[in-house]
């Protein structure tokens, strides 16, 4: 038991998960029973794996669970999808896949708990970023471009609202639905800012909602399947313009 306690000792707060966990595994087996081999072998794979240190058990678990989502992220950005397999998000986070399973239910969750995180902060600036002075209609059309560049742009949160959140189960929907809460009450807000002033048509709000969710959809749809989607973005984002400014001012009004 000689190896297996330096282990420990070497990293005293990390929980012994070794009776699910094959690197926790791989050390006891070596350590009792001696094989040099399967000792080596435990070892590399330990060295190869990020260390996550900390100062005590609380803090250890919050560093583990960033870890997890930072994996994540780095390897939704490579391979170009959240269909990530969880072994290698444990293994990229340097965890054994059951630490990952005590920080997250299943891929949906940990997608999710990604979006939560990451994407009310992306959104503070995105809104943020909308000029003061202006109609709210022009407001509304600058915030629903900046939507689709960051869309069109983002290797991550973009991919996932636009391309994976489909696919996933009807709570993290809900989740993810919830974490861009911010920019839906944006844009609601200055859609009827806009119908009080004359400058956009009365129409029910979720008829108004879908129909500026879907254009922004569309459009970012457009960008990212273009052969080159840096020299799209500028015109898929001037005809979104026109086209909501057009279709949303109301009969009459100074915007048509």
């Amino acid at each position: 038991m000689e190896t297996f306690c330096l282990l420990r000792q070497a990293d005293p707060l990390r929980e012994p998960t070794y009776r699910n966990d094959p690197v926790d595994a791989g050390w006891l087996v070596a350590g009792v029973f001696g094989f040099p081999g399967l000792l080596g072998l435990a070892r590399d794979s330990l060295w190869h794996m990020p260390r996550i240190r900390a100062a005590s058990i609380d803090e250890h678990k919050t560093l583990t669970r960033r870890a997890l989502i930072d994996a994540a992220k780095t390897l939704i950005a490579e391979a170009g999808t959240a269909e990530v397999p969880l072994g290698e998000v444990a293994l990229a986070a340097g965890v054994g896949r059951t630490t990952l399973y005590e920080y997250f239910t299943d891929r949906d969750d940990l997608i999710a708990t990604l979006v939560e995180e990451e994407l009310p902060g992306v959104l503070e600036d995105l809104i943020g970023a909308v000029p003061e002075v202006g109609s709210a209609a022009e407001k509304l059309v600058d915030l629903a471009c900046g939507t689709v560049e960051f869309v069109a742009n983002d290797a991550v949160l973009g991919l996932i609202l636009h391309r994976d959140v489909g696919r996933m189960g009807r709570e993290a929907q809900d989740r993810i639905r919830k974490a861009h809460a911010d920019l839906s009450d944006a844009m609601v807000g200055y859609y009827f800012e806009a119908v009080e002033t004359g400058d956009f048509r009365p129409m029910p709000p979720d008829l108004a909602g879908r129909l500026i969710q879907d254009t922004i959809m569309s459009c970012a749809k457009t960008v990212i399947s273009a052969a080159n989607p840096e020299e799209r973005i500028g015109v898929v984002t001037e005809h979104l313009r026109l086209f909501l400014l057009g279709g949303l001012g109301a009969p009459g009004g100074a915007l048509r």
